[in-house]
């Protein structure tokens, strides 16, 4: 099974910390020249060093923050005037706020859908044609389980992943022609600094103590544990190699189990 990436460079968004940063290490792992991009330069510069490099690879990385679209374009943009190529870019960035939707402001809606459809879809139209012309390409959206099971307390999150769901199908359907791939990975219960962050406003507002809240979060999961970021890289790395060249227009689930639905 070929899973190696030398001579390929991937774009990893919201690689400063938790997943994404997961994502980045083990696509550099499996020799990708990979241009980090978040909102944190400190971060940024963290990761940065971490990255394993070959004397081929050259690493990178690129900030601005996802909730201004028009700025992620003119830095991608100014970017790819140096003449760099991707045939790998992987969509990731932080959640919405929680809360129920039906107390959703039209703001909260509006921020979320440039956060999470409108940054993306900028980088889609930014690389696409060197994905076309390097005959590779590889489209990857680190969405939410919630795309098949809504999230109680996550309303806006919950829409705004469906939305990105049905938008990475319609590009799979139209990119397909020209070999490349758009797949979402749909990642469970995950040990982030944001799983933290919902357990903690989940065990206030339940008046129950966090352990309460972890101990019964874990008793859903068929696995009975929390994912790491790891082992969500692991399928996202999978998803870019040449292995996957026949996966596309799917949503892949690593939940442990957890989701109810196929």
């Amino acid at each position: 099974m070929n899973i190696n990436l030398e001579g390929k460079h991937a774009l990893v968004c919201g690689s400063s910390q938790g997943i994404g940063r997961a994502c980045a290490l083990n696509l550099a792992q499996q020799g990708a020249s990979v241009t980090l991009f978040a909102r944190d330069e400190a971060r940024l510069e963290k990761t940065l060093a971490e990255l394993p490099a070959e004397e081929n690879q050259q690493h990178n990385f690129l900030i601005a923050d996802f909730a201004e679209p028009e700025l992620v374009k003119s830095v991608i943009d100014k970017h790819l005037e140096t003449g760099e190529r991707y045939q790998i870019l992987i969509n990731n960035t932080g959640g919405p706020p929680p809360g129920p939707a039906h107390k959703a402001s039209f703001d909260e809606f509006r921020k979320g859908i440039d956060l999470h459809l409108i940054s993306s879809h900028a980088l889609v139209l930014a690389l696409l044609s060197g994905m076309k012309s390097s005959h590779y390409g590889r489209i990857i959206n680190i969405t939410s389980t919630s795309v098949k099971q809504p999230i109680y307390g996550l309303g806006v999150s919950n829409t705004l992943r469906g939305a990105v769901a049905n938008w990475a199908k319609t590009l799979a359907n139209e990119l397909g022609p020209f070999g490349i791939t758009v797949n979402n990975v749909l990642p469970g219960a995950t040990n982030t600094s944001r799983l933290t962050t919902i357990f903690k406003n989940k065990a206030t507002k339940q008046h129950k103590s966090l352990d309460e809240v972890v101990y019964e979060e874990k008793s859903i999961i068929p696995l009975g544990r929390f994912g790491e970021p790891e082992e969500i890289a692991n399928a996202v790395a999978f998803l870019a190699s040449p292995a996957a060249s026949y996966i596309s227009g799917i949503n892949l689930s690593v939940d442990g189990g957890r989701t109810s639905s196929l």
